[in-house]
């Protein structure tokens, strides 16, 4: 397994991507500590991945409240320590409408909220890794197509992306890795992301959940010990660099 022993927050776990990372954290031997606002749909989510012989831990939490978020991680590093976090959070963004008629506040609300939600998360838990002299912070963020109506949603995945560089520059040095899955599409089924427009990928499909979480395993794991301020390109050629 690939982190026996491990302790990972999963922050938005609810969601279909968060519940899949979480999932696929246990099945590799993590205890995880599943989050979000919805206590119900949580617990649910934590409920599938003891099903599967995982350990999970539930606890309701808006990443907007920095006191809460800090009052978590803390709480988490003392019973085990913090190894990994993952923020599968949504930016709630507006999507459908051009740029040049959308309200300002509708554009600048995924923006907001992707840069505050990260930087809350990630400055709670890095000081607990810092202590520890190791730890992984990762985040989901979308694609880097040029698609016309996407609002604000270009705007927050740049800066998340930028914030996640200067993470990485900034925690390197003691021993914690920083780094972003890219990825296209928004969940539709329970088993693929959405395939609208999948036809512009190289490989004609949309990643599949199961892939986004490989993908988060594989970051997380000693394996990829030397990957840090890096974007993880998992849009099937969607995206090409």
């Amino acid at each position: 397994m690939l982190l026996m022993d491990k302790t990972a927050i999963v922050y938005g776990a609810a969601g279909a991507i968060g519940s899949a990372v979480a999932r696929a954290y246990a099945r590799e031997g993590a205890t995880v500590h599943l989050t979000g606002r919805t206590e119900a749909t949580l617990e649910q989510a934590a409920e599938r991945t003891r099903h599967d012989g995982g350990t999970a831990q539930v606890a309701q939490l808006d990443v907007l409240d920095r006191s809460a978020v800090e009052h978590h991680a803390s709480a988490v590093t003392a019973d085990r320590g913090i190894d990994i976090c993952f923020n599968a959070t949504s930016n709630d963004d507006v999507q459908g409408t051009p740029l040049v008629d959308l309200a300002f506040d509708e554009f600048m609300r995924p923006v907001t909220k992707s840069v505050t939600a990260h930087f809350n998360i990630a400055t709670a838990i890095a000081p607990h890794m810092i202590q520890r002299g190791t730890g992984v912070i990762l985040a989901m963020a979308g694609g880097r197509e040029a698609i016309p109506n996407l609002g604000g949603a270009h705007v927050a995945w740049a800066a998340l992306a930028g914030l996640c560089r200067q993470l990485a520059a900034d925690l390197g040095p003691h021993g914690v890795r920083v780094a972003w899955v890219l990825s296209p599409g928004s969940p539709g089924s329970a088993t693929e992301l959405q395939d609208i427009g999948s036809d512009v990928t190289l490989l004609g499909r949309r990643p599949s959940y199961d892939d986004v979480a490989n993908i988060a395993v594989f970051a997380a794991s000693h394996w990829a010990n030397s990957m840090t301020a890096t974007e993880i390109n998992i849009t099937a050629g969607a995206v090409i660099d």
